[in-house]
């Protein structure tokens, strides 16, 4: 499959407005494998990985990191998604096997699998604390309650459109989206005809469907605005997990969580939630690690 998992930043109106699009079909696909899931699964996962990866564009420090927690009480019970701001992305589901009829559109009922609860954004600015904002899910559909999450919390006019499509034999058709915000001081005019762009273009899943790339789903969204792109970056699902990282997890359980593991006789396997590489450690490899455990 060729890769064509790219993103575009673009201003238009006279940066008046901003804007942002993502084809993640091949990284969507990637996570599908990973974690065998299920087509509703993999629709809700790629519609928040495709949302973060355009909201991590938005981070402007080079070890700054953006996750996004949703947390439900439908039967895929919560989505977590990391991502910064180079275009890479790594995320799960806690039920992968999810199968619900489609919605009254015909469409992946995502916003069933997902139900009622909350969406957490958490940016990890290298301050001592994190930036965390919270909202109430509006449809569980992802797009609206990222649309509703920087209304509340940012107070940023804006508007998301994401879609996955899955083929028959349960992979990643298409993948992909958009996010467009007002700028402070956006006049009428601009506004009154982006509105009118969103309000007339068909749905997001139904353009990736005709294969569209993202600058030209970013020129219909900004029809008539004088769009400008201004960048443009691959993406890619990445995890970054090694060894010394799940043995540094293993100290902070604490000397006595360690102790009871060394007590146990037992090796102990440590799966990695976002890429499920296994890492194993002997009861010698524990005994090292308590003299540096609290």
């Amino acid at each position: 499959m060729e890769n064509r998992d790219y993103m575009v930043r673009a201003t238009a109106a006279d940066a008046q407005i901003r804007a942002f699009a993502v084809n993640s079909t091949n990284l969507t696909e990637e996570a599908r494998k990973i974690h065998s899931l299920s087509p509703i699964c993999a629709a809700a996962l790629g519609r928040l990985m495709s949302g973060a990866l355009m909201m991590g564009d938005m981070l402007k420090g080079d070890k700054d990191v953006l996750t996004i927690t949703i947390e439900g009480d439908g039967p895929i019970r919560g989505l977590l998604v990391t991502v910064n701001n180079k275009g890479e992305v790594k995320g799960y589901v806690k039920n992968n096997a999810v199968v619900l009829p489609n919605n009254a559109e015909g469409h992946l009922n995502v916003g069933g699998a997902v139900g009622n609860g909350t969406l957490t954004v958490t940016r990890d600015l290298g301050l001592k604390e994190p930036y965390v904002g919270t909202i109430l899910l509006h449809s569980g559909e992802i797009a609206d309650d990222l649309t509703y999450y920087f209304a509340e919390s940012e107070q940023i006019p804006s508007s998301v459109g994401l879609g996955v499509l899955v083929n028959k034999d349960f992979s990643v058709m298409e993948s992909g989206g958009f996010i467009v915000q007002l700028m402070p001081g956006a006049s009428e005019e601009a506004i009154s005809k982006l509105e009118g762009n969103i309000k007339n273009m068909p749905s997001v899943t139904d353009i990736l469907r005709e294969g569209k790339t993202p600058e030209e789903l970013l020129s219909m969204v900004l029809d008539g605005l004088n769009m400008e792109i201004t960048d443009t970056m691959p993406v890619k699902y990445h995890c970054g997990c090694d060894r010394d990282r799940m043995e540094r997890a293993l100290i902070l359980l604490g000397k006595k969580e360690l102790e009871n593991f060394i007590a146990d006789k037992e090796d102990i396997e440590l799966k990695c939630q976002f890429c499920q590489n296994a890492y194993k450690f002997s009861i010698d490899d524990l005994k090292e690690m308590l003299p540096r455990a609290k």
